[in-house]
């Protein structure tokens, strides 16, 4: 936080060495008082789950990061300059960002694919000279490299596959694969990995992959939750509820629950069960189609409320 108070002061500074007019500094004050305004009142009402998106993410940013954001929406449209400026001043965290590693494009009468391969990677770190601020700068990388490697291995895989099923004169195919950044933290970075192939009936899968940025490290459901808790069972009850609610409600829903075919019942989740954090920092457990419902479900996600972990999450 003294660093962020600190970059604060010295961006304000640059920007009043640039010769911003009186009536863009006056914008620029306005904004800030504006952004620790309502950051005092988030604060406030923490306990209320009606709080929005944008309050949600500045209340756990902070006063200062709150004031940057505010900045940043009115200071690169008043002069070319300040923008410039900003530009050189890490104010906001981005130490991780994904660009496309790999573009795959192919069309003919019978075959289709748009498969976009992502890749993390993890700026210098700028934030901090420090041992450990290094030390975690260092593991994000080796993080994103491994990530990395395993989203190059199931990309490969894919194409391969579809440049070997389109020597067959016979049927169609189509295939996309993308990514979509699920949240960013102020602790998290989460990206997900969308497959989709079709060959008649179509069929998704999707891969979660979740760095905490205190850390460098790939998190692990294990990781957010006392030692010793179980924390597998109490999720897995609260799935089940959900489930049961669900299905109560819209006659449409079904889940593989006290069924007559046992076998396939879900019974629990694992510790290599799919999962991420919303920006609520709410668990939000994830299954593919067909894991815990018929494939016309597609692929079912659960965010299990922060009440009902709150005795047992770190």
């Amino acid at each position: 936080m003294e660093n962020r108070e600190k970059q604060l002061q010295e961006l304000k500074k640059e920007y009043q060495d640039i010769h911003m007019s009186e009536e863009q500094l006056l914008q620029m004050k306005q904004k800030i008082s504006q952004a620790k305004q309502e950051n005092s009142q988030q604060g406030s009402n923490a306990a209320h789950s009606s709080v929005s998106h944008r309050r949600s993410i500045a209340r756990r940013c902070g006063i200062a990061a709150a004031a940057a954001a505010a900045a940043l929406v009115i200071l690169p449209n008043t002069s070319a300059s300040v923008a410039y400026a900003m530009s050189q001043v890490p104010v906001l965290s981005r130490l991780v960002e994904v660009v496309t590693f790999r573009d795959y494009h192919y069309e003919d009468d019978r075959n289709s694919a748009d498969i976009q391969v992502p890749e993390v990677t993890v700026a210098p770190d700028t934030d901090a000279d420090t041992q450990k601020s290094s030390a975690v700068s260092e593991q994000t990388k080796k993080t994103a490299e491994e990530i990395n490697t395993e989203i190059q291995t199931i990309t490969d895989r894919l194409i391969a596959e579809f440049e070997e099923s389109k020597k067959n004169e016979e049927g169609y195919q189509n295939m996309t694969v993308k990514s979509e950044i699920l949240a960013t933290t102020d602790q998290y970075f989460t990206l997900k990995l969308i497959c989709f192939q079709s060959a008649g009936s179509g069929a998704e899968w999707n891969y979660y992959y979740t760095i905490d940025l205190s850390t460098g490290k790939r998190l692990q459901l294990a990781d957010l939750f006392q030692e010793g808790s179980d924390y597998l069972t109490t999720i897995s009850d609260n799935i089940k509820q959900q489930m049961k609610e669900q299905m109560a409600a819209d006659e449409n829903k079904i889940y593989w629950l006290d069924s007559d075919m046992p076998e396939w019942d879900f019974t629990s989740i694992t510790d290599n069960t799919s999962f991420y954090l919303n920006q609520n920092n709410e668990v939000v457990v994830c299954f593919n189609e067909g894991d815990v419902a018929p494939m016309s479900m597609g692929c079912p996600e659960f965010v299990i409320p922060n009440e009902v972990l709150a005795g047992i999450r770190k």
